[in-house]
Parts: structure tokens; C-alpha cells; sequence
């Protein structure tokens, strides 16, 4: 077995209170210049919220800093005897409130910044929605496309394999995220639960539900942004049957949400994949669209219920809601002033740079952001993680009203406290969340 390269707490560099400074040192990466760069965006919001609060100088340099950064080597065989080696990252970015969480994804672009960004990203959500869990992400550096699901078994029971002694119910679980699904968890599962010498489901989250996964999980994210965005349009005075909407990507999220929002009444004007953008201002058929996508691979291409448009207009087509559901940094200073929707809500991870946030505060729009509109996703996966626990499952309609009023609830703790710190809701979201784990660290203190 491969052993893995593990950064530790305290492995990098702290500077005392330099959230007071500007943030995050600059790093290179793919995403080009700093500020689209998901580590920065996370770390600029971070300091802005803990300047707020006035955090102390070691609380902030703890919980700025992940607990665990780890690097694998994974080699596999390829299908005609050839062997490849592909790398796998897992960043633990803090257990205080419990168990760390969070997704892993499968993508040639995954580097070290954007996993430690979007594990933080997961620790924030967890607080704001309230559940004892601590943040984490992983993902694998290949493209799905270009491989047989031999090879993405191979792959992904390799990554297990080598991540044993992070990965555990009472450790860190991981659950779906890009190009990764229900069997990408079953493989995971079940290479854990052949070492561990016992069945053990609660290891991972979004699993089949033949093996011990909850009844809508799947649908979990896209219905949380749907109430989000209700949440949203009743604080702007708008109806859902007047409101239209615009919804980047048509993945599990997308589409969900897409549809979720289309049986409210709301008309939905964009949608849009990896083929392109697709607009009809007199609202587009849904159900339709998913039809399409189901019967075609899973891809718009050649849907004719809209007109074609490419994939930067569908963020800035006229209407009432945006929803980018699709990948991170697409809202930035560069297109941010074009945007015409009086509200966005975040169905991705990310999808709004730090240096979009005041452009989009001067023109008025309300930003519902990712920490609380697509935490839906995580919150019925810690309903699954406590299904497994008991051994006793719920029916859909109850995991869909305690979803409900979960974000609802999530909702309206961000609202009040953005009113009382005069503050948008991002902001609002992450003073919140830091504020939380804050208080528990200082509860728990620190084991010498």
C-alpha cells in the first residue's frame, strides 16, 4: 500500500491576526490570477468575518489552517496491461463539531488549493446547517471520460485502500461530488468494510439505498437550493409563479433544482451543460429537458424546446433568479456587472469569486450563498449517516419536511444575523458558521 504524504496542523507557515492585513498569501494555480482562485475567495471571506468577530490570533490561525492534508499515490492497470499512476488528495479541514464530511470528486483539474478550499467550505456549511459534522473534501486527479469504469473501480478502491486510516463513521465520511455517484460510494464502502472485516455503510453517505443509503439523498442539494430560493423571492416580494429563472449546469443538481422550482410555478427562461447554454423567454419545458438529457447521454446537445446561447449568457440572461449549479469562479469581476438577476442563489461550491461580492452588493442583488443554499445536500446526508447508526429508516416524505424545515430555519438564522452585523448574507453565513466552531473550540480547548 502506498503511504500517504500527511501535512499535519501546524506543518505551514501562521502569521498572527493577518485577517486584518488582506488574507491568504497569493498562491499559483490553474485558476490563473489570485482571486479566482477558490482558496482565496474562501480565505478573503474568512478574514473579513473574523475581523468581525475579533477572533484571537491562535483561534484564527487554528481554524484557517486544515487539520490534514493528504496526498496518495494511485497506481493502477490499465485495461491493456499498461500502468498508469494518478494522485488523490483528502484535506481534514477541522473536527471540532464531529466527524469531518465532505465530497470527493473526479475531475483532470483537481489540485490541492481547490480541496482545501472546499473542505473549509464544508466546515462552514456544517455549522450553518447546523449538524455535528466537520468539513472535508477529496478528489482525484484523472478524467472520468476518458476511462472504462474498470479503471474508475481500480482507481477508486486504490484511493480507499491508501486513505484507511483517515476515512471511518467517526472519523471522516466521504459522499458524491463531481463525476463521482452511488457506485463510486458502494466501491468505497465496500473496500473499507473487506478491511475493517464487518459491513460498515455509515462510512460513506449518497449510497445506494440497497446498501443502507436514505430516500432523498439524490435529490437532497437541488431541493434545498429550491427552498432557498423561496426563502429568497419571499424577502423580495416576488411570487414564484411571476419569478423567472436562469439555472447554470443540468447536472444532479441543475436538473433538480430546475425541476423542483419549475412544479413551484416558477418559469424557467436557461438551462445549460458541458454543450452549451439553451433560452426561451417563455419558459422552458422541464420535464421535457430531463427527458432529453436521460434519452442523449445525460446531455442537452440538440434539445429543441429553447434556442441556443452559450454557457456565459446563461448568467447574464434577463430574470429574476440565477442559479449557478455548475462549477466554481464563474461570477467574477469580470462579468459580475452584466448580471441582471435581482437574486442568486448557489447550487455549486463556489461559483462566486471574492472580488464579485462588492459588485454584486452595489447593484442591489441578494446572493443567497453556497454555505447555506446548496447545504441540503449534506444535511440529508448526516440524516443518512444517522439512519445507518440506528438501523432504522425514514420514509421520503419525512427526510423531504425535516429537509424543509431545516433550511428554512438555516434561512432565517442567516437573514436576522445579517441584519444585526449590517452585512450581506455571505458574509452573514460565514460569521455565523466561525463563530460557532469558534465557541466550541474554546469549550473544548486544546489537548497538549
Amino acid at each position: 500500500m502506498a503511504t500517504p504524504q500527511i501535512k499535519k496542523h501546524g506543518d505551514e507557515p501562521t502569521n498572527n491576526v493577518n485577517y486584518k492585513e488582506g488574507g491568504a498569501p497569493m498562491q499559483s494555480s490553474m485558476f490563473g490570477e489570485g482571486h479566482d482562485n477558490p482558496l482565496e475567495s474562501m480565505m478573503h471571506r474568512f478574514n473579513r468575518a473574523a475581523e468581525i468577530l475579533e477572533l484571537e490570533p491562535g483561534i484564527y490561525n487554528y481554524l484557517k489552517t486544515p487539520i490534514k492534508c493528504v496526498i496518495v499515490s494511485i497506481p493502477i492497470v490499465m485495461d491493456d496491461g499498461s500502468m498508469e499512476v494518478f494522485e488523490g488528495y483528502r484535506v481534514v479541514h477541522n473536527d471540532i463539531m464531529g466527524p469531518s464530511k465532505g465530497g470527493i470528486r473526479y475531475a483532470p483539474d483537481v489540485n490541492l488549493d481547490e480541496v482545501k478550499a472546499l473542505a473549509a467550505w464544508m466546515t462552514w456549511k456544517c455549522a450553518v446547517i447546523d449538524i455535528p459534522f466537520g468539513g472535508a473534501k477529496g478528489g482525484v486527479r484523472c478524467d472520468p471520460r476518458k476511462l472504462t469504469q474498470a479503471q474508475l473501480e481500480k482507481i477508486t478502491r486504490r484511493y480507499t485502500a491508501n486513505l484507511l486510516d483517515v476515512f471511518g463513521p467517526d472519523h471522516d465520511i466521504p459522499a458524491p461530488d463531481v463525476n463521482t455517484n452511488e457506485q463510486t460510494m458502494a466501491w468505497i464502502m465496500d473496500t473499507y468494510s473487506m478491511h475493517v472485516k464487518r459491513t460498515e455503510p455509515g462510512v460513506v453517505t449518497g449510497k445506494p439505498l440497497v446498501l443502507g443509503g436514505s430516500q432523498g439523498r439524490r435529490e437532497a442539494t437541488g431541493r434545498g437550493v429550491m427552498h432557498s430560493t423561496l426563502s429568497g423571492l419571499e424577502k423580495l416580494r416576488i411570487k414564484p409563479t411571476s419569478a423567472t429563472v436562469s439555472v447554470e449546469g443540468f447536472g444532479n443538481v441543475g436538473s433538480i433544482t430546475a425541476k423542483a422550482l419549475y412544479e413551484q410555478g416558477c418559469k424557467i427562461v436557461s438551462i445549460s451543460d458541458i454543450s452549451g447554454g439553451y433560452y426561451n423567454k417563455e419558459g422552458i419545458d422541464i420535464d421535457a429537458a430531463i427527458a432529453w438529457a436521460e434519452s442523449h447521454g445525460n446531455h442537452l446537445e440538440g434539445f429543441t424546446g429553447a434556442e441556443r446561447i452559450t454557457n456565459d449568457e446563461v448568467l447574464t440572461v434577463d430574470c429574476d433568479v440565477l442559479a449557478p449549479c455548475a462549477r466554481e469562479d464563474r461570477i467574477t469581476d469580470r462579468n459580475a456587472h452584466l448580471i441582471k438577476a435581482k437574486l442568486i442563489v448557489e447550487g455549486a461550491n463556489g461559483p462566486t469569486t471574492a472580488a464579485a461580492d462588492p459588485i454584486l452588493e452595489s447593484m442591489g442583488v441578494m446572493v443567497i450563498p453556497d454555505i447555506l443554499a446548496n447545504a441540503g445536500g449534506v444535511k440529508v446526508s448526516y440524516f443518512e449517516w444517522v439512519q445507518n447508526r440506528m438501523g432504522f429508516y425514514w420514509p421520503l416524505d419525512l427526510v423531504n419536511q425535516r429537509l424543509e424545515d431545516a433550511m428554512k430555519q438555516a434561512f432565517n438564522k442567516v437573514y436576522l444575523n445579517a441584519q444585526k452585523y449590517n452585512v450581506s448574507l455571505r458574509l452573514s453565513s460565514y460569521v455565523l458558521a466561525i463563530d460557532k466552531v469558534a465557541s466550541t473550540l474554546r469549550l473544548r480547548g486544546i489537548y497538549s
